[in-house]
């Protein structure tokens, strides 16, 4: 049984007013999210995600703009992009030269590469997740993992979920949570919103430290279960709402310090 951090009732009305402050549509400028409102079909919207989330660490305004770059490059047609091996024209199998910080072309190869497998035998991350899956986000993350291990991504795609696995658990949310103005919602019918696992790194359990609603220093997986576990005691039935407070607190904060 996952321990949870108990929460006073100014922390409690604090995380709900944040997060209906938060998610709303202005959530999207400048987020990684808004690159798969961009395009129209849900393969092309997914296949844009998934592309996304795989570069969205380091400096926001440049993992955006190669976010922007692939997208350019495929007109927005993530998912044929792919499948057709058309990446392999500019991202060249082998090619050392750095494409984003620790991602060079040729890993960013690797990584497309092992995609477009797996598109070829499933038609999408979705229908393999859907197929083999059992509702939960924790057995989504463990196939996505294992796929692209299995199929020579090394790098781009954590190698299991010891890690936080900070980038796959935001996709889900995308993917899982409906009825919102960011998320997309175009897996809740076979992964449950509730089951969904805190996108975490050391500035997201910063922010929670701060509010009390965890200890330690590490990002690991096991932190962002319990984490999880605590907020779900104030979203019981969509933990991940805690995601846009914790983003929500963490924006003031900057505006009160004066960052």
């Amino acid at each position: 049984m996952t321990t949870t951090q108990p929460i006073d009732d100014h922390t409690r009305q604090l995380l709900v007013d944040l997060a209906g402050r938060y998610e709303t549509a202005a959530f999207l400028e400048g987020d990684p999210s808004w690159w798969m409102h961009q395009c129209t079909g849900d393969a092309d919207r997914e296949a844009v995600a998934f592309v996304a989330q795989a570069l969205s660490y380091g400096s926001r305004p440049q993992f955006m703009k190669k976010i922007g770059l692939l997208f350019d490059l495929c007109g927005g047609a993530m998912h044929r992009w792919v499948l057709e091996g058309a990446y392999a024209q500019v991202l060249r199998p082998g090619d050392s030269s750095p494409f984003y910080r620790l991602y060079s072309n040729g890993a960013m190869n690797a990584f497309l590469g092992a995609y477009r497998q797996l598109l070829a035998e499933h038609g999408s991350l979705g229908a393999y997740v859907a197929r083999h899956g059992d509702g939960t986000a924790m057995r989504a993350l463990a196939l996505t993992t294992s796929w692209f291990s299995a199929h020579g991504d090394g790098r781009v795609v954590p190698g299991g979920t010891v890690s936080a696995c900070k980038r796959l658990c935001m996709f889900l949310r995308w993917m899982a949570r409906d009825g919102s103005p960011v998320d997309l919602g175009l897996w809740s019918g076979f992964v449950d919103r509730r089951s969904l696992i805190m996108p975490l790194d050391t500035h997201v359990l910063t922010e929670a430290a701060r509010l009390g609603l965890c200890h330690g220093r590490t990002a690991s997986m096991g932190a962002a279960l319990r984490l999880t576990a605590t907020v779900a005691g104030v979203f019981p039935d969509d933990p991940l709402r805690a995601d846009f407070a914790l983003f929500g607190y963490g924006v003031q904060r900057e505006k009160q310090v004066g960052l």
